[in-house]
């Protein structure tokens, strides 16, 4: 057997995104010289025609938000023996779930116009792993493109994949930054997953919560800091929907 038929063959697939997670696969540039090594790529839209439904890996980016979605995510996962969601979208429901708080009708309306009515769309965006079993998430918005190699890698030599389970704060201390609350701007740094080097607030921003919620956030603690300077409950809450709005879509179902 050839060397190239050892190779796992991967697929990827998105859906209701922007497709910028796959781009920053392609902007491995000759990195990704050393994805091929390893994997056989069988479908990615975004770099060839080519197109295959043997494969062993899927790799899916997009947030989840309507029938032929969910239909389509169940027939990519009956193909694969592992399944990846890729980015905010496809781990957290991403930006789109921003929608999730807000009146759908006023929502269609706002993004279709008269068109609104034709087009059918679950009232939630979600997540991957709410329609269908995913082994494993690379988180970010877009993903970095070095942590998604590194996954790809320990998948490919049997290891088991973990994302940091730290917060965003710690990171910024390694890189001696200014904390954004220091300078009077708001950051969701204290319980958001690490693995970014805190770039957002490393270039004079703030953190987003692009890669999620770390395991058990203190989100109470956090909320009273945003509080502290100044902010209004309601404030603090649309701040947090930026991103984490399938998470308390999803506490206000539970």
């Amino acid at each position: 057997m050839s060397q190239t038929k050892m190779k796992p063959r991967v697929a990827f697939f998105d859906f209701t995104g922007c497709e910028g997670d796959q781009l920053q696969i392609i902007n491995l540039e000759e990195k990704l010289l050393k994805l091929v090594e390893i994997v056989d790529i069988v479908s990615f839209r975004e770099a060839t025609s080519a197109h295959s439904d043997d494969y062993q890996i899927a790799f899916v980016e997009g947030s989840i938000s309507r029938d032929h979605d969910a239909d389509r995510l169940e027939e990519i996962r009956s193909n694969a023996d592992t399944l990846v969601a890729l980015g905010s979208c496809a781990t957290i429901g991403g930006i789109n779930a921003v929608r999730n708080s807000q009146d759908f009708d006023t929502v269609q309306k706002r993004a279709y116009g008269d068109d609104a009515d034709r087009i059918d769309s679950w009232e939630d965006a979600k997540p991957a792993a709410e329609v269908v079993e995913v082994e494993y998430e690379i988180p970010g918005c877009p993903i970095d493109k070095d942590e998604f190699l590194r996954v790809v890698t320990d998948l490919v030599q049997g290891r088991e994949p973990s994302l940091p389970k730290y917060p965003v704060c710690l990171e910024c201390k390694l890189n001696e930054n200014t904390c954004a609350f220091l300078r009077e701007d708001i950051c969701l740094g204290p319980v958001t997953r690490g693995g970014c080097d805190a770039v957002c607030v490393s270039e004079g921003t703030r953190c987003w919560g692009c890669r999620g919620l770390i395991d058990n956030p203190n989100e109470n603690a956090a909320f009273d800091v945003l509080e502290e300077h100044g902010l209004s409950v309601e404030e603090v809450t649309e701040f947090y929907n930026m991103y984490f709005g399938w998470q308390q879509t999803a506490e206000v179902e539970q």
